[in-house]
C-alpha cells in the first residue's frame, strides 16, 4: 500500500529521540514487511511493544479441510450457516488451502478480543453491518460493501455497531492492488478502476490511546504457524498494545467499499481479471457489480462457458439478480466453487434470456485460487448436495447420494 501517511506525534527524522511531556522516551517500532525490503511504518509507543507477562495456547476453532473428491462443483448457502458471534473467534471456516483460507461469520455487538493475524494479511468483505475496527494505527470505520484491509500482525479488534456478516479472506501473504493498475513508483494508474481516494484509512489515533492509557496485563490472540500447521497463542502484555502516539509509512490498514469500484465494460463480454480489485500469493479478488453490458448487437451478456485450467473460483454472491445462475438455487448469500477441471458457466435456459440485455444488477465477491481448494467444516455444513446436477437436471443427489469426500486434517 504505497500512500504515505504521517499522523501524530514524529520527530523530524527517522530514528532520531521523540519524549513526552516529562521527558521519557518513546520506543520506536519499525513494522515493514519482505525483511526490510518493501512497505512498512514507525510506530512510536509508550510502552515497550515485546513486554510480554504471560503464554499460553488459544484453542482454535476446526481448522480441518476436506478435498474435494470426488471433482465436483459445490454451492453453499452461508445464509443458513450458524456462527458464533465474536468477530474473531467465531468464525467458520469454509474453503481454504495452504496460501488462503475463507471464513464467515454473523457477528453479534459485543467487541472481539485484541487480535492479531501473524500469518499473513486479512481483507475481510462486510456483507452486511457497520461498525469500526480499533487498531494500533488507529480506528477504521466500516459500513456495508467494504473491504477491510489489515496487514500482518497489527493488533487490533473489532467492534460492531450492530450484528455484522462478515466474509473473511485471511492469506498467507500480503494482500495489495493489482500490480498492473499501479506505476513503477507505486501510484495508481488512470486506467485502474479505482484510486487513491476511494481508500479509507485509520483516524483518531489521540482518542484510542487515552482511552488505553492506563490498562496493563492485557491479553491478545495471536493465529501464527508452526510446522503442525495453524495454531493459537494467548499472549499477555504488560501495557495495552494500544500505545502509539505517532506513525508514518505506507503500511496500515484501510477500507475501499465496491461502489466506488468503476466496473469496465466492454463490446462483447469481459473476462473476470477487468474485475480484479486485489490480488495476493497465488490468488486474486474480483468483484462483480451492476453495470451496463455488452452492446454488440449479436453479443451475447453471460459468460461463455470456462474451464478452469489453472485455478479454483469461488464466487460469493451478495447482491442483486446474479443472471447466469438462474434454475440453480444460487440466491444472495450463497458461495459456488467452481473447481479447475471441471468446465463452468451459465445454466443453459440463461443465455437465450441474457439476450438483448442491457444492464445487470448484481454484486459477487470472486475469490481465484492457484491451488486447489478444500473444504472446511463450515463449508461442509452449508452445502446444497444438488447443486453439481443442475446444468444437467439429474444426478445421484435425487437418489440421496451427495457425492461427499472423507474428512482429513490439514491446517
Amino acid at each position: 500500500m504505497a500512500h504515505y501517511r504521517a499522523v501524530g506525534r514524529l520527530p523530524r527524522q527517522r530514528h532520531t529521540q521523540l519524549r513526552d511531556e516529562d521527558g521519557h522516551l518513546f520506543r520506536e517500532e519499525l513494522m515493514g514487511e519482505e525483511g526490510f525490503s518493501s512497505d512498512s511504518s514507525l510506530l512510536y509507543r509508550r510502552g515497550v511493544p515485546s513486554a510480554i507477562t504471560d503464554s499460553t495456547v488459544w484453542e482454535l476453532a476446526d481448522q480441518s479441510r476436506t478435498p474435494n473428491h470426488p471433482l465436483k462443483p459445490r454451492h453453499l448457502k452461508l445464509h443458513d450457516l450458524e456462527t458464533g458471534t465474536c468477530p474473531v473467534e467465531g468464525r467458520r471456516l469454509v474453503l481454504g488451502n495452504n496460501d488462503v483460507r475463507i471464513a464467515y461469520v454473523v457477528t453479534g455487538t459485543d467487541p472481539s478480543p485484541l487480535y492479531r493475524n501473524a500469518i499473513g494479511d486479512e481483507c475481510v468483505y462486510v456483507e452486511s453491518g457497520s461498525g469500526r475496527v480499533e487498531t494500533v494505527f488507529g480506528t477504521v470505520a466500516y459500513r456495508a460493501g467494504d473491504y477491510v484491509i489489515v496487514p500482518r500482525a497489527t493488533d487490533h479488534r473489532w467492534v460492531p455497531a450492530e450484528p455484522s456478516r462478515l466474509y473473511a479472506i485471511e492469506a498467507n501473504s500480503h494482500i495489495h492492488p493489482p500490480k498492473r493498475y499501479l506505476s513503477r513508483f507505486g501510484q495508481m494508474l488512470e486506467h485502474a478502476p479505482y484510486c487513491e481516494r476511494d481508500l479509507h484509512g485509520p483516524e483518531g489515533l489521540d482518542e484510542l490511546v487515552e482511552s488505553c492509557r492506563d490498562l496493563t496485563d492485557v491479553e491478545v490472540l495471536v493465529k501464527h504457524r508452526t510446522s503442525a500447521g495453524i495454531v493459537g497463542t494467548r499472549l499477555t502484555y504488560a501495557t495495552h498494545p494500544f500505545d502509539v502516539v505517532g506513525w508514518d509509512g505506507c503500511l496500515y490498514p484501510y477500507t475501499f467499499n465496491i461502489e466506488d469500484y468503476m466496473p469496465i465494460t466492454g463490446k462483447v463480454h469481459q473476462p473476470p481479471p477487468v474485475h480484479q480489485v486485489f490480488e495476493g500469493w497465488n490468488f486474486v479478488v474480483c468483484n462483480f457489480l451492476p453495470r451496463k453490458v455488452d452492446y454488440h448487437e449479436l453479443a451475447i451478456p453471460v459468460p461463455y462457458y470456462h474451464s478452469n485450467v489453472d485455478s479454483d473460483e469461488v464466487m460469493f454472491y451478495v447482491g442483486g439478480d446474479y443472471e447466469a445462475r438462474k434454475g440453480s438455487g444460487i440466491d444472495v448469500g450463497s458461495i459456488s466453487l467452481h473447481p479447475g477441471g471441471h468446465a463452468h458457466g451459465p445454466q443453459p435456459s440463461a443465455i437465450e434470456a441474457s439476450l438483448g440485455a442491457e444492464r445487470f444488477d448484481e454484486s459477487a465477491v470472486m475469490v481465484d485460487t492457484f491451488a486447489p481448494l478444500e473444504l472446511g467444516e463450515g463449508g461442509l455444513a452449508a452445502e446444497d448436495p444438488a447443486y453439481a446436477w443442475t446444468w444437467a437436471g439429474r444426478g445421484p443427489a435425487a437418489d440421496g447420494d451427495d457425492g461427499g469426500p472423507a474428512v482429513f486434517s490439514n491446517s
